[in-house]
């Protein structure tokens, strides 16, 4: 597929003046909606500025490339402005944008267009080529020299016989789209002008492309690494390699070169771990909470997926034929509550299995697994078979980091071994040693963190109603103050782990909380509309439906556009939805599902006065906040 059979001359426009990011975005979305490529325009924006929220997608040299996969677009498409005077749209660089292109792609369609994308990004790199598209003089023009850029490039690429290069990169980005090749064609571009012939391998949304072979690998003097995200290293092994993000990749291309081909460059050796993370941005604290959010992102599907078949056997269970057997009584119940407390049971293991294998990467996971297996069971050295401590999900969460870093250690102190041994530190010692390390470690602090978890278990049973409230209102606060930051994350996980320990009205306050926000500027957009665009209005009416999804990421547009004023009035909103749903002693068994989830919660109708009210609060304060828009 060539660039120009997604890009329509309906969906162009030249010599454009934007006021802002904002109202190019619009003239974008209304020049792809125009192309007949939307089948949902509100929907459409709402996921561009969703990834603008994110990072600004501008990659520098007046060139910006936003895009969005979404079910509201029906089949992929590109819409281009020229701005000749440029626009501000936060590039890494400075400089404004006057060249931009919106790229649209349906989702779960096929990927065809992807390669056609990934030529417009290494296309852009030429500056001549740019500059040859902002000076175009007709739609005609603009087309036609896209057409023949891609046939020059890619005529030649294809005919240029093979030869050797000194230096292989691999580029990777967690979207794949356009930095992954722009990337690419900047270092091989910069490797030309230096004279290094270099060749990039794409770890894109349609796969992995420009796929370096081993004959290549084996006769490079350098490796470039410049990825956001996990790529292949064992290969690599013996090399020199330079590792560096995505960005550097496009912005420092030459830097990287020289460090490439630099004989001050250490010798990669592959040990199993995973090589691509040695940039981390924050220290200790923001690794362990990568660590952790690997594994409780795994854990999730287990918990939801096994919540709501154990809620539904309780629902659709007869009280009155066995009370001390209820959820059992019928053979259906029987049967959707032991399929889920099967699921459910796979929580804890899961969570340490990923934790472990986030750190130690494979040989990690079977040592991480144990380990949470070990916690689940509240073994003990008095007790090996367990049952005497409650470790939970703590016990599990520790058994996890303790695996990852002890088969860390057993890959270091077994890093002198004689070549020829190599084979059985995978399949022998790391299971083996890390198995029984990892146990003994667990084992050792199960009373310990059991005696915490008891604690703790007491104190939230204890507490009177009106400490529940607060806390309901502490945890429903939390899920609107960073919109699925580390806050929000920490409530989050905090009510997840109080399911494994049967709290679950602290689920439920924070599943209320986390709705609120979206529906609360929702009504906000329907009742006072004065106070917002036609766009946002538009938008608005979209955050009904992930509100009631549980899907607070609906509010961030609004949020990243005027925090002062959105952020608060969701954090009052969210807080009162916490604490009325502790107050009218609401449950929930699974950590998410928002209204689909509401027939399985305790006191259905008293947790939908809970969202309702949290949600007018909200909408109420954010109303009085804003100004009307000057007409």
């Amino acid at each position: 597929m060539k660039i120009t059979d997604l890009l329509k001359k309906e969906s162009i426009e030249l010599g454009v003046k934007a006021a802002d990011k904002e109202a190019a975005i619009d003239l974008l979305v209304s020049l792809m909606d125009r192309g007949g490529r939307l089948n949902d325009k509100a929907g459409y924006k709402e996921e561009i500025l969703k990834r603008e929220a994110h990072s600004s997608t501008a990659v520098g040299e007046g060139i910006a490339i936003p895009h969005g996969k979404t079910a509201a677009v029906k089949e992929a498409g590109l819409a281009a402005i020229v701005v000749p005077d440029g626009v501000d749209y936060g590039a890494f660089d400075g400089t404004d944008a006057n060249l931009i292109f919106m790229i649209a792609a349906p989702e779960g369609g096929a990927d065809l267009h992807l390669e056609a994308l990934s030529r417009l990004s290494t296309l852009l790199m030429d500056p001549d080529f740019k500059e040859d598209l902002v000076h175009a003089e007709s739609k005609e023009e603009f087309l036609k020299l896209i057409d023949d850029k891609e046939s020059q490039r890619y005529k030649k690429k294809a005919s240029s016989n093979a030869q050797g290069y000194r230096v292989l990169a691999v580029t990777a980005c967690p979207t794949g789209i356009a930095h992954t090749f722009m990337a690419a064609e900047n270092l091989e571009q910069a490797g030309k002008k230096m004279g290094i012939p270099l060749k990039a391998e794409t770890n894109g949304a349609e796969g992995t492309g420009n796929v370096l072979t081993k004959e290549e690998i084996e006769a490079a003097e350098g490796i470039i690494i410049a990825a956001d995200k996990n790529v292949d290293m064992a290969r690599f092994d013996g090399k020199r390699v330079v590792m560096a993000t995505v960005s550097e990749g496009i912005q420092k291309a030459e830097e990287l070169i020289q460090r490439a081909v630099s004989s001050e460059t250490p010798v990669y050796r592959h040990s199993g771990a995973v090589s691509t993370e040695n940039r981390e941005q924050g220290g200790m604290g923001h690794s362990v909470y990568k660590h952790l959010m690997n594994g409780v992102s795994h854990m999730l599907p287990f918990v939801i997926g096994g919540g709501i078949l154990i809620a539904l056997a309780f629902l659709l269970d007869d009280y009155s034929i066995d009370p001390a057997n209820f959820g059992k009584n019928t053979p259906l119940a029987a049967y959707l509550k032991t399929i889920g407390e099967q699921a459910f049971g796979m929580m804890l293991p899961v969570l340490a299995g990923y934790i472990a294998m986030s750190i130690a990467d494979r040989p990690g996971l079977a040592v991480g697994f144990v380990g949470g297996l070990i916690a689940k069971m509240g073994a003990t050295f008095a007790n090996p078979g367990g049952g005497s401590v409650n470790s939970g999900f703590l016990g599990a969460l520790l058994a996890g980091f303790i695996g990852g870093y002890i088969v860390l250690m057993l890959k270091k102190a077994f890093s002198k071994l004689p070549k020829a041994l190599e084979g059985i530190k995978p399949v022998l010692l790391y299971p083996l040693l890390g198995i029984l390390l990892t146990a003994v470690v667990t084992t050792f602090i199960n009373p310990f963190v059991g005696a915490i978890n008891d604690g703790l278990t007491y104190f939230l049973n204890n507490m009177g109603g009106t400490s529940k409230i607060v806390l309901g209102a502490v945890v429903g606060g939390m899920m609107s103050v960073d919109m699925g930051g580390p806050v929000n994350k920490a409530a989050y996980v905090f009510g997840t782990a109080q399911l494994a320990e049967g709290n679950f009205d602290i689920m439920a306050a924070v599943m209320a909380g986390g709705m609120v926000p979206p529906i609360a500027i929702a009504l906000c957009t329907t009742f006072f509309r004065k106070k917002f665009t036609e766009k946002e209005r538009q938008s608005g009416l979209v955050n009904y439906i992930m509100g009631l999804s549980f899907i607070s990421e609906g509010a961030i547009p609004f949020a990243a556009a005027d925090p002062i004023r959105v952020i608060p009035s969701c954090m009052v909103g969210s807080a009162i939805a916490g604490g009325l749903s502790m107050a009218f002693n609401c449950t929930l068994r699974a950590p998410h599902g928002g209204i689909f989830v509401l027939p399985t919660i305790g006191n259905p109708f008293g947790y939908l006065a809970a969202i309702v009210i949290g949600s007018v609060a909200g909408c109420a304060v954010l109303a009085a906040l804003k100004k009307n828009l000057e007409v």
